[in-house]
């Protein structure tokens, strides 16, 4: 039986839609997703007739963060996951920097990976509900995708210090008056606002829109790079010299997977 695409590609028009496709491991990140999320983003930025992206998650789940039993699996590896880490840095990175506009319609859970997923991208739009997160303490985990260099940037350093240093899920409500979230609407009404909010993106696209969201990037992110290595620096030492994998194998035992069938 062939597996499921890890990356569900739909087109509308100009407004290509990338779906995580592990619901029933909340969208979690390994390696095969993070290729075909990269492979999807290639050939979306290749193509003319696409002019916005919406980055989205099936199931219950937007992403729940990278998939801790991977962690587990690589633990004896120098580093532990750091080298699968900088691959999901740099993707995520490439959506930062991409020419094409970016809207990151998160429901269920944003957390950890996730939310940094959803902090590179240009629009985020929530379903109500939705509980958002670093999370990464929670599990003796430090980030290794972003979220200390853009979470201050998004949320402001006050709401960033405090996801970051309690891990707590906060629902999108929550975080509303940071101006990060561009608006949180009903479940239902999710895909149809993110739709909306990419066809007003498509219909300003050209040289202008692209070279000014470089721009943006440029200017804010000047000293990005820097942080972006210290974070990971930071990550494969804190894994070198804690027993992350005790605490990831606590976690995983408290909480198993979900199966396909609970999540449909």
């Amino acid at each position: 039986m062939t597996a499921p695409a890890p990356i569900l590609v739909t087109d509308s028009g100009p407004v290509r839609t990338l779906t995580l496709n592990r619901p029933g491991h909340r969208n979690a990140l390994d390696p095969e997703l993070i290729d075909a999320l990269e492979a999807a983003l290639t050939d979306a930025e290749a193509d003319a007739t696409v002019g916005c992206l919406i980055l989205t998650g099936a199931g219950k789940s937007f992403c729940a963060g990278g998939d801790l039993q991977y962690f587990l699996s690589v633990r004896d590896n120098p580093g532990g996951p750091t080298q699968f880490l900088r691959r999901v840095s740099a993707v995520v990175t490439r959506f930062e920097r991409s020419r094409l506009p970016v809207v990151a319609a998160v429901h269920g859970h944003a957390v950890a990976g996730g939310l940094e997923l959803a902090l590179a991208c240009d629009v985020v739009v929530a379903s109500a509900g939705t509980l958002i997160g670093d999370g990464h303490i929670r599990n003796n985990l430090l980030p290794a995708a972003g979220s200390s260099v853009r979470l201050p940037r998004k949320v402001g350093d006050s709401m960033a210090r405090w996801l970051a240093l309690t891990g707590a899920l906060l629902p999108a409500e929550q975080l509303t008056t940071t101006g990060w979230l561009h608006a949180v609407v009903p479940d239902a009404e999710l895909n149809a606002t993110a739709h909306a909010l990419a066809a007003e993106l498509t219909a300003a696209a050209g040289p202008a829109q692209s070279a000014f969201k470089s721009l943006l990037h440029d200017l804010t992110g000047l000293h990005e790079d820097d942080g972006l290595a210290a974070e990971l620096t930071a990550f494969e030492k804190h894994w070198n010299n804690t027993d992350v994998p005790a605490a990831l194998t606590a976690f995983l035992h408290r909480r198993p997977p979900r199966t396909e069938e609970e999540n449909r």
